[in-house]
């Protein structure tokens, strides 16, 4: 993919240099000099363009006409919505990520501002906090479609339902599939006949409302409550 980023903070760099070791092409916009001296020791001076982000120049002289992704990550709320209005009204940007800084302004960050997905950090932390809580030792790696599916990891508990079994014997929920498995620190795409073995960390791709059913077949089972 062609990627733009706007803003070389923290934020940006570390996106960029991740794009990069996966073998997109990337384009950074960053106007201020303290952090151009800083970028070019991170990432290839041929990849940085100088100048603001909200300019349309600016955005030209990155390649925008070629870009099939936008993100704009600067510190300014303000800045990042011109930036993604800019992109997807003028330029026609097929995808559109944005940062948002202060989370009393999430509500701007809509399809009507030219924005796909917007991360709101406070927000994504908060929910994660809750799942957390809500699904024991689960974590959530990834979320797409808006969080309608999650990409998870859970151990397997030695009393689960689904310890020592093959994956085809499990009764796994309907929109749920075993993308991987992490077994003594090595990681194997498995197949309907692998076993299922204690301690064994599974990777799934689970829609939303189905993430407790599939956490109930590999935790532990609940105990019996008696009157």
């Amino acid at each position: 993919m062609y990627v733009i980023i706007v803003g070389g903070g923290n934020t940006g760099s570390s996106l960029a240099k991740l794009l990069l070791e996966s073998g997109h092409q990337v384009r950074l916009i960053e106007e201020r000099a303290n952090l151009l001296e800083k970028l070019v020791d991170e990432i290839p001076e041929e990849l940085i363009v100088g100048g603001d982000g909200s300019s349309p120049a600016s955005l030209e002289q990155a390649g925008i006409h070629q870009a099939q992704v936008l993100a704009a990550v600067t510190g300014s709320d303000e800045t990042n919505l011109v930036i993604t209005s800019l992109a997807r009204f003028e330029f026609n940007v097929p995808r559109i990520i944005a940062r948002v800084n202060n989370p009393k302004n999430a509500w701007l960050f809509t399809a009507e501002m030219g924005v796909d997905v917007a991360l709101n950090q406070a927000d994504i932390l908060a929910h994660l906090v809750a799942e957390e809580m809500s699904l024991g030792d689960m974590m959530t790696l990834l979320k797409l479609k808006r969080g309608e599916y999650s990409l998870v990891e859970e151990k397997v508990h030695p009393d689960a339902a689904a310890a020592n079994k093959a994956i085809r014997d499990i009764h796994l929920p309907d929109e749920c599939t075993i993308v991987a498995v992490i077994r003594n620190h090595r990681l194997f795409i498995p197949h309907g006949s692998t076993l299922l073995e204690p301690a064994d960390e599974v990777l799934a791709l689970v829609s939303g409302k189905q993430l407790s059913e599939f956490a109930s077949l590999l935790a532990p089972p609940r105990p019996v409550t008696r009157n």
